[in-house]
């Protein structure tokens, strides 16, 4: 099993300690664990700025990495909150101030607004999901230091009802083909299952197929634990959907590196 996406007390939405997060994959036989902890810089919330502090945080990293590399491969990892304008100044910075060995690129926040409170309550539906889209496509155009968009469809955890999808796939296209032309990939986030999104899965399965048909390979599969209890949470239904949709493989990483393992 491999995790690529979890968070421990570093970031400001979790409490668990890292090294219980390491130890706990461990229990669970996970043979790579990626610490993604939350870095989302101008985050609107004041009471959840989603900052780190990166000394700590990389002491950290380096710390588990040696300690228990003759039982867990623990990646370095990093989970940027992309805005536009100059926030992207400050998600270049830092990932470039240490030797990741991944990083994951997310969208938590639209048009200076936070998805979770903000962000529809001045908006339909449908306008947001929209907008939300076109928003991701012009942030990755400016940012894309970055092995993988995390959560694509994130939105769907938002929206009141989610809408036909049909009329945003045009975008959804761009959003693939431009990951695709810079060797940048997506994730299966199996916090959708935890979220009771149902079939609506993080990505959805058009947006899977569509990714798979444009001839996209890098994919990761990811818990977005923020407990021990969620560590690769659902992990035998995302390799069974990766299967179902003729993925061969998942992703891994080393040095932001990508490498190929057979499901």
């Amino acid at each position: 099993m491999y995790d690529y996406h979890s968070h421990t007390f570093f970031s400001d939405d979790s409490s668990t300690p890292l090294k219980n997060m390491v130890e706990a994959s461990i229990r669970l036989g996970i043979k790579e664990l990626a610490i993604t902890d939350h870095y989302d810089p101008d985050y609107p919330d004041k009471c959840f700025p989603f900052d780190l502090d990166f000394t700590l945080y990389h002491k950290a990293l380096l710390e588990a990495e040696k300690e228990y590399s003759k039982k867990i491969k623990v990646i370095k990892g990093i989970e940027i909150g992309i805005q536009h304008g100059e926030t992207n100044k400050k998600c270049c910075q830092a990932a470039s101030d240490f030797p990741y060995d991944f990083i994951i690129g997310s969208f938590h926040c639209c048009c200076g607004h936070d998805l979770y409170k903000e962000y529809f309550a001045e908006r339909s539906d449908e306008e947001g999901v929209r907008e939300f889209y076109d928003y991701v496509y012009d942030g990755i155009c400016d940012f894309n230091d970055f092995d993988v968009l995390g959560h694509i469809n994130v939105i769907d955890r938002y929206v009141n009802k989610i809408p036909e999808y049909s009329q945003y796939m045009f975008k959804i296209e761009q959003i693939l083909t431009k990951l695709i032309s810079l060797g940048k990939g997506i994730e299966v986030n199996t916090s959708s299952f935890r979220y009771g999104l149902g079939e609506r899965t993080t990505p959805s399965k058009e947006i899977l197929t569509l990714y798979r048909t444009l001839g996209g390979e890098i994919i990761t599969i990811g818990s977005d634990a923020h407990q021990e209890k969620h560590l690769c949470y659902k992990y035998k239904e995302a390799v069974e959907i990766l299967s179902s949709h003729g993925f061969k493989y998942l992703t891994t990483f080393e040095n932001r590196v990508p490498k190929q393992i057979k499901i």
